[in-house]
């Protein structure tokens, strides 16, 4: 099967939030991208974003339009997905200050605080260090960010917030950054930097769960 990012196609799921940012980011990396707003829209995806924006929302919209339980079979079919800010709460397993009736896709092994990091006039930005997505640090953007409390043990932790002046104090050292398998989760949007090392680091576990299946 050919390896080139042409033929891949990523979902944006298309409900509220962030969509057209991601979709510019997929895009300049040269990968076919199709908004996602039904159960049939998910057929023959490489791999699924879910974006930044108000998760209770997204997740009452995706009850609405018959989203929720598909959404739930393709991550635990093991279709690689990356979710940033209401898409990292989306993916969690266990949310911490939810909604009342917040329900979650699932799939990540972690425990999450929604709007950890305070209102909207609480929202910060910062250099991050993610090794995984490159050695120089990318500025990081939280907006009504949520953090990981907990992790499971198959849960590798990418990146923690630094502990400098500047971040307030309950801040620092929180985990914002994590993969599991094929999913990955981030609380702040590198969609709104233009700086697109998490969503090409994304498109390498992208193309490396496509080799497997091709190899199988």
């Amino acid at each position: 099967m050919s390896n080139s990012s042409d033929d891949l196609v990523v979902g944006v799921l298309a409900l509220q939030g962030d969509v057209r940012e991601h979709e510019q980011s997929l895009r300049a990396l040269g990968v076919g991208v199709r908004r996602v707003r039904q159960p049939d829209d998910l057929d023959g995806l490489s791999g699924l974003v879910l974006p930044g924006g108000e998760s209770t929302t997204m997740a009452k919209l995706a009850a609405t339009f018959g989203m929720l339980d598909p959404l739930r079979a393709v991550v635990k079919s093991g279709l690689p997905v990356y979710g940033t800010c209401a898409g990292m709460i989306l993916l969690a397993d266990r949310v911490l200050d939810a909604a009342d009736g917040q329900e979650t896709i699932g799939g990540l092994d972690v425990t999450v605080r929604r709007n950890a990091f305070g209102r909207q006039v609480a929202s910060f930005e910062t250099d991050l260090s993610v090794p995984a997505f490159g050695p120089e640090p990318m500025r990081a953007v939280f907006i009504r960010a949520p953090w990981i409390e907990q992790v499971g043990d198959s849960v590798e932790v990418l990146a923690r917030v630094p502990g400098h002046a500047g971040i307030h104090e309950r801040a620092a050292d929180r985990i914002v950054v994590v993969r599991q398998g094929d999913i990955v989760a981030t609380s702040f949007h590198p969609e709104l930097t233009g700086d697109t090392r998490a969503h090409r680091y994304f498109l390498q576990i992208v193309r490396a769960a496509r080799e497997r299946v091709g190899d199988s």
